[in-house]
């Protein structure tokens, strides 16, 4: 690990929180707003000076801050980055702030509690991406309940959204239980292996765990404890309900969060799959059958969506599972195809997911019935969520062609029917994304009330204008991040490999 002096890492963290509080106490509503956005602004500097200081030539955990934090157990306040995890901490900006500027004139109450709890939420994120002691990471992970409960209950547009933001609570907590008992399992053995005295033996730091060995029945209890609590995060068939629900009766920037920050299938690269190798290779035609599933059930369900939150919430599924077959390849192309694909998630899913909130704020309903023709009425919209749709589908020159090529070849190295499975999903992804934009952009205007429609607005065109230079960019260029990561991701094939029994 490369330990800094400046703690960079934590103002990163820190600085959305107190921001939240700062944005959260002040009476005055536009001030309050400005601030929680200024500071979302801040934090992306930050991220983007702690990206510019990093050396992706090196594999270790850079700009690593340490700190006793419960001495008596040996857990740590330890946070540090490398290739996989540092570009998330941008995105994470990003999507925060994009979701600020499409929630700036939709919120009608308590719209300081909300941005307050937007900014609480960047920096809880930014701390799972950073964190390197079990605990800290588990905490972090448990802090992001709160503010998704809120988030969805009280701004929501459905009916349900409450029974909505209670079943994603009850989901999330079940799987807490099954990370919290593999982290006390991983923390007793390193006491066992390390001469049998708890609490003075117990290690709850990640780097440490690596090192400890870890005996081959623990390695599969801890490879399925841990797999099967990032899954319902992730989420993967059949811990997938909660999000087409939340999707419907939750708003719609809160969903573009659940949907562009894939955390826990960040969760199962980190975490998962390094600290039980063995276990890891072994279930690997495990995750490839998951992962396969996944992908083709969620895009089969899709093509019989006739709403658009419902699909983009279908097509979030089926797109995670095509990353768990590129995890489960076990090689490079599919591993950093995997990586790749979660990056795109942040401003490909969630742009999307956007769009349909805006689509839902004109017209009050995001079903295929009652809209048809917007290509016609609103050709700012339409220009860029056919961007958006053809990186979803992985169209080249978008950055969806790069991550799903790489992910593709991954699977056709590892397994012929891998492979069939990840076209089979791509194909499937064409057919249902192209066959509603044809039902609802294009055809006769129906609808007396689609001709009244409102184009976007300069601040909406401003915060998709964003993610759509990122597509570009990381599409004609795909080895700015295949760059920064590459080192990174070959450290963590030749652990599984060298692990292998």
């Amino acid at each position: 690990m490369i330990e800094t002096d400046f703690p960079l890492l934590s103002l990163i963290i820190v600085i959305p929180l107190l921001g939240a509080v700062l944005a959260g106490s002040i009476r005055n509503i536009d001030i309050s707003k400005q601030i929680a956005f200024f500071i979302a602004l801040f934090t992306l500097l930050l991220t983007i000076f702690a990206l510019l200081l990093f050396d992706a030539d090196k594999s270790e955990f850079q700009l690593v801050e340490r700190h006793p934090w419960i001495p008596i157990l040996n857990i740590e306040y330890l946070v540090g980055v490398d290739g996989i995890s540092v570009l998330f901490l941008p995105m994470t900006a990003i999507v925060t702030i994009i979701t600020m500027l499409a929630s700036w004139n939709a919120i009608s109450h308590s719209s300081r509690f909300h941005f307050a709890l937007l900014l609480a939420l960047e920096g809880i994120s930014i701390g799972i991406y950073c964190a390197l002691d079990t605990v800290l990471f588990f905490l972090f992970w448990e802090l992001t309940l709160p503010p998704f409960f809120f988030l969805i209950g009280l701004w929501g547009i459905g009916s349900q959204r409450r029974s909505a933001a209670m079943k994603y609570t009850l989901f999330m907590l079940a799987g807490g239980v099954t990370l919290l008992l593999a982290i006390i399992v991983l923390a007793t053995n390193h006491a066992t292996q390390a001469g049998g005295q708890i609490p003075n033996d117990l290690s709850f730091s990640l780097p440490v765990l690596l090192t400890t060995p870890l005996p081959h029945d623990l390695q599969t209890l801890v490879f399925l404890l841990l797999l099967f609590g990032f899954a319902v995060k992730s989420p993967l068939v059949p811990l997938h309900t909660w999000l087409p629900t939340v999707a419907m009766e939750g708003p719609a920037h809160v969903v573009a969060i659940l949907v562009g920050l894939k955390l826990g299938v960040y969760g199962i690269l980190r975490f998962t799959m390094p600290l039980a190798p063995v276990a890891a290779v072994e279930f690997s035609w495990v995750l490839s059958v998951i992962g396969a599933f996944t992908l083709i059930y969620g895009a089969l369900i899709a093509l019989q969506q006739t709403n658009l939150r419902r699909l983009l919430a279908y097509a979030s599924i089926s797109h995670v599972g095509l990353v768990m077959v590129g995890i489960a390849s076990l090689n490079m192309q599919g591993f950093q195809g995997a990586v790749f694909q979660l990056i795109n998630f942040t401003f490909v899913a969630s742009s999307l997911m956007l769009i349909a909130g805006f689509i839902q704020h004109r017209f009050g309903s995001t079903e295929a019935v009652h809209l048809g023709g917007l290509a016609k009425v609103m050709p700012k919209l339409t220009c860029f969520y056919f961007l958006f749709m053809l990186a979803s589908i992985g169209v080249p020159g978008t950055s969806g062609f790069p991550a799903e090529l790489l992910m593709i070849v991954g699977a056709l190295g590892a397994h012929s029917v891998l492979g069939v499975a990840a076209l089979s999903g791509a194909i499937l992804g064409a057919a249902y994304m192209l066959s509603f934009t044809r039902k609802t952009f294009f055809g006769p205007i129906v609808h007396n009330y689609v001709n009244q429609a409102i184009d976007l607005q300069p601040r909406e065109i401003i915060l998709l204008l964003i993610p759509a230079l990122l597509i570009l960019w990381f599409g004609l260029y795909p080895d700015y991040i295949l760059n920064i990561n590459q080192v990174s991701s070959e450290a963590w094939l030749s652990r599984l490999i060298t692990k292998t029994p």
